[in-house]
């Protein structure tokens, strides 16, 4: 008789060690359906099927309601440009989607390379250090701030809203929505909007080079923005742009330590940094799943999945896809054939993608260039990251060894 599929994707050993449980659903159970969960939740582990879902935006919405958007987002927010669909989203993400050009975040590699190397030297002087705090979160909230052009020395207080704004995220699809949580969401987002409504207050009367002021004079036109939006807008890229990034740089520095071959191979040879943060993308996806509502009945392996259930497509099984990545569970620096899914697909393929791998990307290198080799101070499990949408590690006590 075989044995039992029992994926529980809040269960932290199935957080820690995924890995054998995606493949067996590949294999096995390419649609599993989760039973005994609040609302009908389907899971799909396939490479295909993740991405032919994210591609069809008529088919599975990303507009989940039923209490969901709520919980996730507070009920008294518009829905973020994640949580919208066409035309909505179409509208909301052309305001930002010229912000995050190649061009425009290639201009930020100085500023970003200083940033990462003042955190370092402060880093390096302590000698043991938690990467996070030290390295893995100043870095991209300061650059996310310094665009949005909002104070980087309110990092610590976004820090905080970060933290308390994704924690429970994703909770909902295995518990269904919960007063405590919407309540908590609805009191961030209104602490969250005073403080931009003030800056957006300022750039009004003194616009900037900013973001901030481009979706200012978006609102003045009228219809394109409302102010709520423009609030949710700010929310979703201070919290967005800090938080899958500061999500790489330690995946990327865990991978490299427990990988030594893999960290000299890319000491040696620095060229191979691009191909590197793709592999760590790819390896150690930042984001482990991506839901959609289904608009319709669907089947999908002999599986019937009902107009409003929910399916979570699993990137990080996806991206360990055999029929598409040759030797999947193997860390290679030098991956050239890498169509990973971290960033999703489709629509709503992350609008910061350009921002993140620069980031990374110049935070490893500096890194690397500037320690002899750094290692972990005890082998105790690290503590994981509060939602199950994140790969992630919340501490990496570290010892730094200079060059």
């Amino acid at each position: 008789m075989p044995e039992p599929f029992e994926f529980n994707p809040l269960d932290p050993q199935v957080r820690r060690h995924p890995y054998a449980l995606y493949e067996r659903g590949r294999r096995e159970f390419p649609v599993f359906r989760h039973e005994g969960l609040p609302i009908p939740v389907h899971s799909v582990f396939r490479y295909e099927d993740t991405q032919a879902i994210l591609r069809d935006a008529e088919t599975w919405s990303n507009e989940f309601g039923g209490g969901i958007e709520a919980d996730e987002i507070g009920d008294e927010a518009p829905p973020s440009m994640i949580g919208t669909d066409a035309p909505r989203h179409t509208r909301l993400r052309s305001l930002v989607n010229k912000a995050f050009t190649p061009r425009i975040v290639q201009r930020l590699e100085p500023r970003m390379a200083a940033i990462a190397g003042e955190l370092l030297d402060e880093a390096l002087e302590a000698e043991e250090v938690d990467l996070v705090q030290a390295f893995t979160y100043p870095l991209p909230v300061v650059v996310i701030a310094e665009i949005i052009g909002v104070p980087s020395s309110d990092r610590e207080m976004f820090k905080g809203w970060s933290d308390r704004a994704i924690a429970n995220l994703g909770l909902a699809f295995f518990a269904g929505p919960d007063p405590d949580r919407i309540r908590r969401q609805r009191d961030l987002f209104a602490e969250m909007r005073s403080y931009f409504a003030a800056l957006a207050d300022e750039r009004r009367k003194q616009p900037q080079e900013d973001l901030l002021t481009g979706l200012v004079e978006a609102e003045h036109e009228g219809s394109r923005l409302s102010h709520d939006e423009m609030v949710s807008m700010l929310v979703l890229l201070l919290v967005a742009g800090n938080e899958t990034t500061t999500t790489l740089i330690g995946n990327a520095a865990l991978a490299l330590h427990d990988h030594p071959d893999e960290q000299k191979r890319l000491r040696d040879d620095p060229g191979l940094m691009p191909r590197a943060i793709d592999e760590v993308l790819r390896f150690s996806s930042p984001v482990q799943f991506d839901p959609r509502r289904a608009t319709r009945n669907v089947e999908l392996h002999g599986v019937e999945i009902q107009k409003d259930e929910m399916v979570l497509t699993w990137i990080g099984s996806a991206n360990r896809d055999e029929t598409v990545f040759d030797r999947p569970d193997v860390f290679d620096v030098g991956r050239e054939k890498n169509p990973h899914l971290a960033f999703g697909f489709g629509s709503h393929y992350c609008l910061g993608h350009n921002l993140a791998r620069l980031e990374a990307q110049v935070a490893i290198q500096t890194l690397l260039e500037r320690t002899a080799r750094f290692e972990r101070t005890d082998d105790d499990e690290l503590p994981l990251h509060s939602s199950p949408v994140f790969r992630a590690a919340s501490r990496i006590p570290v010892r730094l060894y200079p060059k």
